[in-house]
Parts: C-alpha cells; sequence; structure tokens
C-alpha cells in the first residue's frame, strides 16, 4: 500500500500533466464508461485514402456515444487543411517532398495534443485517430504518444483492393471533399487516383504474424468480406470489433413509425396493452396502402409483442417478426397511469423526471439509458438487413432514431415522433437522410416538450442526489427495497426518509412510457406530435 501511494505523488512532483491526469482519473471513476474500461482508449485508423476509413470512424463514433462512452473523432485532414489553406495537387503528398512531410508530421503532433486534451481534461473516453497512419515510423509515433499518457490503443486498418469500390468511393465522398472545390469529376478521380499511388510508396500494413503480432488490431478486409482480429485486450475492445463486423456498405432505408393510435393513447395513459383505436385501425389500413404504394415487396417488418404494434402489422397482410425487446419502456408503478395521476400521486418522482429524464428509471421499472443497452441488438441487426420497417413506440423510436440521427442523451427523450407517421432513413455518406410521411390519419398528441424552467432545488432533490424508492410487489404487502439506479447515476446522496407507494394492481403486460419531449424537431422537420404517452 505505501509504494501505491508514494507513485502519485512522485509522479505530481514530476510535472503538472502527471498531476492532470491523475486528477482525471480520480473524476472519471464514476463514469459510466468507466464501467467498461480502465483507462481511455485511441482508436487509429490505417489505410490507404479511399478506404472508408472517415465512414467506419464517424459511425464507430456515432456508436460507442450513443451506448454511453464518450468518444471523438480527430481527422487529420482537417488539420492538414487548417495549415495548408489551398490544396493544389497530388505532388503534395509525394514522399520526396520533404516540406509537406514536415507539415503532415506537424499535423499529427498538434492532433496528438488536442486527443490529450480531450481524454485528460474534457471527459471523454476514447479517441479515434482517424488518419491514413500507413507507416510503421508514423504508428510508433502515435504508441509512444499513448504509452506517455497511459491510454491503450486499438488499430483498425481497412484493406481494399477492389477498384469498384475504391472508385465509387472517391465519387460519392470525394468529389465534395474541400480538397476539391469546384473541379470535375473526371480531374478529381484523377488527381486523387494519384495520390493514393503516392502513399502506397511507403505503406507497411500491419503484420499479424510477425512486426505487429503484439498490437490490439482489427483488419477490415474488402469492405467487411473478411476480418482479422489480433489481441482484443478488454470489453470496450471487444465492442469495437463486435460493432464493425456487424455494419454492411450496402443500400437500403429503414422505416420507422409508431403503432396505431390507442384507447390508452386516446386516455391519455402511458403504457399498457391496450388496442387500437378506430383511427389507430384506419392508420393501420393507411400504411399498408403506404407499403404497396412504395413498391416494398422486399421489405421485412418487425414489431414489439405488445397488441397495438401487432395489430398494426397485422394489416399489412405481410410476414413480420414480433421482438421483445421493441416493447415500450417500462414504466413501473406508473404504467396505465396518467400525467395528471402520477404528478398527484407521486410528485417527487414526476419532478425527478423533468429534471434527467434520459437517466432517470421509474421505480419497478426503466430508463432510457436502461431502453438503450435493451435496442442494442436491434442496432446491430438493422445495420445488417436490408429494407426494414419497424412499427414500434415512442420511446423506442426515440432511441433508434437518436442512434441514426447521431442525437445526445440530453436530446434523445424529446425527439418528436409523432403517431400516424411514417421515418424513411437512408444511410448516406457520412451521415443518414430523413423523410417524414404523414399518413393523414388523426391521432392525438401524446409529445410533451422538454421543461423550460428547472425544478427548485429546495423542493426536489437534483436527478443525481437521487434517494431510496421503493419496488412495489403485486400483493398488498410492501417490502422496501433500494431503488435500482441507472448505470453511471448511482446516488450521491439520500433523503434521509423515503416517500411511500401506495400498493398497486398491474396489468401483466404492461408497456411504459415517458414523462416529456422536446421542443427540438428531429432534423428539422417538425409535424403534429402524437405519441404513446411516452
Amino acid at each position: 500500500m505505501a509504494a501505491r501511494q508514494q507513485r502519485p505523488a512522485a509522479a505530481s512532483d514530476g510535472s503538472a500533466e502527471a498531476k492532470r491526469t491523475d486528477l482525471r482519473a480520480n473524476e472519471k471513476k464514476c463514469s459510466w464508461a468507466s464501467y467498461m474500461t480502465n483507462s481511455p482508449t485511441v482508436i487509429v485508423m490505417i489505410g490507404l485514402p479511399a478506404r472508408g476509413k472517415t465512414y467506419m470512424s464517424k459511425k464507430l463514433t456515432r456508436y460507442l456515444n450513443w451506448i454511453g462512452v464518450p468518444t471523438k473523432v480527430f481527422n487529420l485532414g482537417v488539420y492538414r487543411r487548417e495549415a495548408v489553406k489551398s490544396y493544389k495537387s497530388y505532388d503534395f503528398f509525394r514522399h520526396d517532398n520533404e516540406e509537406a512531410m514536415e507539415i503532415r508530421k506537424q499535423c499529427a503532433l498538434v492532433a496528438l495534443q488536442d486527443v490529450r486534451a480531450y481524454l485528460n481534461e474534457e471527459g471523454g473516453q476514447i479517441a479515434v485517430f482517424d488518419a491514413t497512419n500507413t507507416t510503421r515510423e508514423r504508428r510508433k509515433l502515435i504508441l509512444n504518444f499513448a504509452k506517455h499518457n497511459s491510454y491503450k490503443v486499438f488499430f483498425v486498418e481497412s484493406l481494399c483492393d477492389d477498384p469498384d469500390v475504391i472508385a465509387a468511393n472517391i465519387l460519392d465522398v470525394k468529389v465534395s471533399s474541400p480538397d476539391y472545390p469546384e473541379r470535375d469529376r473526371e480531374s478529381v478521380m484523377e488527381d486523387f487516383l494519384k495520390r493514393i499511388e503516392c502513399y502506397k510508396v511507403t505503406y507497411q500494413p500491419l503484420d499479424p504474424d510477425e512486426h505487429d503480432k503484439n498490437l490490439s488490431f482489427i483488419q477490415v478486409i474488402n469492405v467487411g468480406r473478411r476480418f482479422l482480429v489480433n489481441r482484443v485486450q478488454d470489453y470496450i475492445q471487444s465492442k469495437i470489433v463486435y460493432y464493425l463486423m456487424n455494419i454492411h456498405v450496402h443500400s437500403h432505408s429503414i422505416y420507422l413509425c409508431r403503432h396505431g393510435e390507442s384507447h390508452h393513447n386516446q386516455e391519455g395513459r402511458i403504457g399498457g396493452d391496450s388496442e387500437l383505436s378506430d383511427r389507430g385501425k384506419q392508420f393501420a389500413a393507411a400504411l399498408k396502402g403506404f407499403v404497396e404504394e412504395h413498391r416494398l415487396s422486399d421489405l421485412k417488418v418487425w414489431t414489439s409483442q405488445l397488441r397495438r404494434t401487432i395489430q398494426t402489422a397485422e394489416e399489412l397482410g405481410v410476414p413480420y417478426e414480433q421482438w421483445k425487446i421493441l416493447n415500450e419502456i417500462d414504466a413501473g408503478v406508473c404504467e396505465e397511469m396518467t400525467y395528471k395521476l402520477i404528478e398527484e400521486t407521486y410528485p417527487e418522482e414526476f419532478a425527478m423526471r423533468d429534471q434527467d429524464k434520459y437517466h432517470y428509471r421509474y421505480p419497478g421499472g426503466e430508463s432510457y439509458q436502461d431502453l438503450v443497452q435493451r435496442l442494442e441488438p436491434v442496432i446491430m441487426e438493422l445495420e445488417r438487413q436490408g429494407n426494414v420497417l419497424v412499427v414500434c413506440h415512442q420511446a423506442v423510436m426515440r432511441c433508434l432514431l437518436a442512434y441514426f440521427l447521431d442525437k445526445s442523451a440530453d436530446d434523445l427523450p424529446y425527439l418528436k415522433c409523432p403517431l400516424h407517421t411514417v421515418l424513411k432513413l437512408t444511410p448516406v455518406a457520412y451521415g443518414c437522410k430523413v423523410d417524414m410521411f404523414d399518413l393523414k390519419v388523426e391521432a392525438v398528441n401524446t409529445h410533451r416538450d422538454r421543461p423550460l424552467n428547472k425544478v427548485q432545488t429546495d423542493v426536489v432533490p437534483p436527478a443525481f442526489l437521487r434517494r431510496n424508492s421503493f419496488t412495489p410487489l403485486s400483493s398488498q404487502d410492501q417490502i422496501k427495497r433500494p431503488r435500482l439506479y441507472s448505470v453511471g447515476n448511482p446516488p450521491q446522496a439520500r433523503m434521509s426518509q423515503a416517500p411511500t407507494l401506495p400498493s398497486m394492481q398491474f396489468s401483466e403486460a404492461s408497456e411504459g412510457a415517458e414523462f416529456q419531449q422536446s421542443q427540438d424537431s428531429l432534423n428539422g422537420f417538425s409535424a403534429a406530435d402524437s405519441d404513446d404517452c411516452v
């Protein structure tokens, strides 16, 4: 123990940098990401230009942020364009252009300093270093940097020798690059192919058999046709491998909609397992017409296991799959209650959810954070599939949208997902295009905006100062038990007296919902917002 206590002191005597590193480590012990990895990770991309490195970087970053791991991309091309304001030709990338080589090295050093600032001072957990990194010399520089700062390193190398894939990537992405303003496609293709040849002269791929056998990495070969994985060392690296092996580059669209309006929607009740209202049945018929009109003959249809989504899909007259993990958020003791009744019965719960809707967990139910973790297999399957229609629920639809549209945890619970509306998501180069179809069937509006004013802290404790609550049982006898807090949201202080919850009867098929939603419109569209009262 004595030896351990002396090490931080010695480090602090050495430099202020070590002090900041120790401080960062102590502050982040309670972060959600710290449950998955003990130290920050630098993901280092490797590969020739036009091999999809930036595509993978952006998708991987979006996924990691969605599951709760703070991640940021550092694209070296951005730093290079800051240093060299105007790009002239491929000559800049020649290995014998000493002046350009020095500029590129300095750009890499500046980017690495920004990586350190992000991981040490800004609460980041993973930095994605998006560059070619084609030489062992450059990779050694990065490894020394990581070793000095006690970071883990995981390499992602994209290998591709398919000329059609390379050409398509150049035309899809590089033509619109800031390097080529107002250039015709032919000249862009010619210059970029010559740029690739410049890199090939000094390219040293990872060698899993000898030189690089002790490194942790994955090689993605020909856009995911094959993979080579070497020395995965921790949970987060296994998550990275799992994700990269599931993303497929192919043309497809994902259709998201909520079930038709239910009786509970009309009554303002959340959760439960009620059936469709008359207007909900009209929407189901209109959805069938939508599928036929858009000629979605190869469409797969997924629903939850709750009646309102099944009844909506039944009208389509096509096979569909039921997913239990697509069930609505579990509202626990608040199932089948109206918001007014919740506010009257559990005023503190109601107020706490307003303070931090993403992390708030219903007593005996789920939080949005829980729901995101539950839906991860759905995301993986959507990445692999062709055209899919997901008939789901308000909270579920928000979580799925947040992944595809790269929305933060703060914005996720307030995305507008109106009833009787279909969203078409089409993946594009570095993002997702959204088309919205209102099927013109009237429905109630279940959306609740983000609260404008914070609740006074002398009335309700902040969301991160959670007090004990009870998990009611279906019987009349109550057993007091502590709240199961969302991961990463442990209580730091507790009220001396917890409120009692009256015993309640629960319906077996229950489905949760949420308390509020936002003025934020998703991707610029705003429609009359109707939704499960979630």
